[in-house]
């Protein structure tokens, strides 16, 4: 059985990996000839939008899904007519837009951070002073992990910022962009849930995260001191997100916690980074699942393994000798195959445990290697 994947990172790469103990095999379609998925799949090399390449990626596929939302909508619309895809094309027209995200948790009933759209700037001038500073500017499609927004704070200056912003961001930005009311959160988390054919559910506990520089950098499962109350909530939320949508396989969502309540900040209609941690911290990890769920088959538990607790740290830029990794106890390497860039993410390093000050005190120590001379591996370790 084969499965089609749009896209051919590392999240393409974790499903073919998981694909492969339940007899399946995947097929990749990226523009890049050493997408790094390559190295555990077959992979065409092509555009999205490519036709010829899009009838190499479907020859003889199950389904085709797709490991990131910025692929052109109109590629699955085409393959949604030749096979299935799964999730939707709505659900990923939805992830892709800021704003059509934020109107579909508010009428939900879910919290969001106060927004607004902006096409011209005299429409940003007008979104600033309604939203107020300080705030964020983003473009309402393509950005990530830092990328495409800019952020703005009270003073003399904003005028001149936000004409700054606009001229940096709308060239990019064909949807236009959306100004975002600065949230003083308590912290970051994120639910991860899967839904299968059948519309049965399995949602991951809830995760702590923390980013810099727009960039994830670590998650902790489950996420410590959690109020009960918050972790239904999210719970909650999210599957009637999945039901809302008719979503079939793994969706995440980003939240804030704010004084003891959650604001949703953003979904992805695909694995996610924040669970990494589940290959090694669960039962039955989020590309299992999604796999399971995509394929129609019963999905796997989602309750904590390896001793109960878990955190993820990502391996960015450069990384640590190998060495260094596999002498820490409980840490399980992965490393993506792909060369050293500022702000890449090159692998991640999950440690797993049974005691959270003691996982979290392994993970300061990979934190604290310094990286290989080349910012490369070697088989010298």
């Amino acid at each position: 059985m084969v499965v089609g994947i749009l896209g051919g990172g590392q999240l393409a790469r974790m499903l073919a990996l998981a694909g492969l103990p339940l007899g399946l095999r995947c097929r990749c379609l990226d523009p890049a000839p050493d997408a790094v998925a390559g190295h555990a799949s077959e992979l065409v090399v092509g555009a999205y939008d490519d036709p010829a390449a899009l009838q190499r990626l479907v020859r003889g596929v199950r389904l085709v899904t797709f490991e990131f939302e910025n692929v052109p909508l109109a590629a699955t619309e085409w393959l949604q007519q030749h096979v299935v895809v799964a999730p939707t094309p709505k659900a990923l027209a939805i992830g892709q837009d800021r704003v059509l995200e934020k109107t579909l948790f508010r009428s939900l009933g879910m919290s969001v951070p106060e927004f607004r759209a902006a096409d011209t700037l005299d429409e940003l001038r007008a979104a600033v002073a309604a939203v107020g500073a300080p705030c964020i500017v983003k473009t309402r499609r393509l950005g990530y992990d830092g990328r495409g927004q800019v952020r703005l704070q009270p003073g003399p200056e904003l005028p001149t910022a936000i004409d700054a912003a606009f001229a940096e961001l709308r060239p990019a930005a064909p949807g236009g962009l959306i100004v975002e009311r600065f949230v003083p959160f308590d912290r970051e988390l994120s639910v991860l849930a899967a839904r299968g054919q059948d519309g049965r559910m399995a949602v991951y506990p809830l995760v702590e995260n923390v980013h810099r520089g727009g960039i994830l950098r670590r998650s902790r499962a489950p996420a410590p001191d959690l109020d009960p109350a918050i972790e239904t909530s999210a719970t909650q939320f999210v599957q009637e997100l999945l039901e809302h949508l008719g979503y079939v396989g793994v969706l995440a969502v980003e939240l804030f916690e704010v004084g003891g309540k959650l604001l949703a900040n953003e979904m992805a209609p695909r694995v996610h980074n924040s669970g990494h941690w589940t290959i090694e911290g669960s039962v039955c990890s989020q590309f299992e699942n999604h796999l399971r769920a995509v394929l129609g088959l019963p999905l796997g538990s989602t309750a904590m393994a390896g001793g109960g607790v878990a955190t993820m740290f990502n391996l960015i830029g450069e990384l640590p000798a190998r060495r260094d990794l596999l002498a820490l106890p409980g840490v399980h390497v992965h490393a993506y195959g792909k060369a050293p860039r500022a702000g890449r993410k090159l692998g991640h390093a999950t440690i797993v445990g049974d005691d959270r000050a003691t996982v979290d005190t392994v993970a300061a120590a990979v934190e604290a290697l310094p990286p290989t001379e080349t910012g490369g591996w070697s088989f010298a370790g």
